[in-house]
């Protein structure tokens, strides 16, 4: 089936512009709250990503981000000379390290949860239950086009 043609296509309306306006928007109602607390909107996708096993190492990051290995580096540099992320070597292949969330980092995004979560609950606030879960559900099928190997695991961490 087409949902679009040529003739009719209008950036506006289509679903990958909304998906990014709708992303933009998201991190820009959240990040000034993350910034309260020192951190910013990169840095908390960082460590929840970490948090939740979506990345286990820069290159992963780099990836699900969507940004060069410098300025993951920068980031994951930040958060260690924090103390709130630690790079490991694999036991199996002394060549990669992976990157842990520390206690205090652990600690760290606990406590920020409720900021996100409360950010997200007032732009949600005029769908109901259904409709969140509906569109949890269309984005995580929608994603899972581009990147099957997701299996519904990916997102954005907010």
């Amino acid at each position: 089936m087409q949902h679009y043609t040529a003739e009719k296509y209008r950036a506006k309306s289509s679903v990958g512009y909304l998906v990014k306006r709708a992303s933009s928007l998201v991190i820009e109602s959240i990040e000034p709250a993350l910034a309260e607390h020192g951190f910013t909107f990169t840095q908390w996708v960082v460590m929840m990503y970490l948090r939740d096993g979506l990345a286990p190492n820069a290159k992963d990051l780099c990836v699900q981000l969507r940004y060069d290995s410098g300025a993951v580096t920068r980031v994951i540099d930040q958060l260690e000379a924090r103390d709130l992320v630690r790079r490991e070597r694999s036991v199996d292949d002394r060549r990669e390290v992976k990157l842990a969330l520390t206690e205090a980092g652990q600690k760290m995004v606990g406590s920020l949860i409720p900021t996100v979560v409360d950010k997200l609950n007032f732009v949600l606030r005029d769908f109901s239950a259904a409709e969140v879960s509906e569109l949890t559900r269309l984005l995580t099928k929608f994603i899972a086009v581009f990147d099957p190997a997701a299996g519904g695991k990916s997102g954005v961490a907010a």
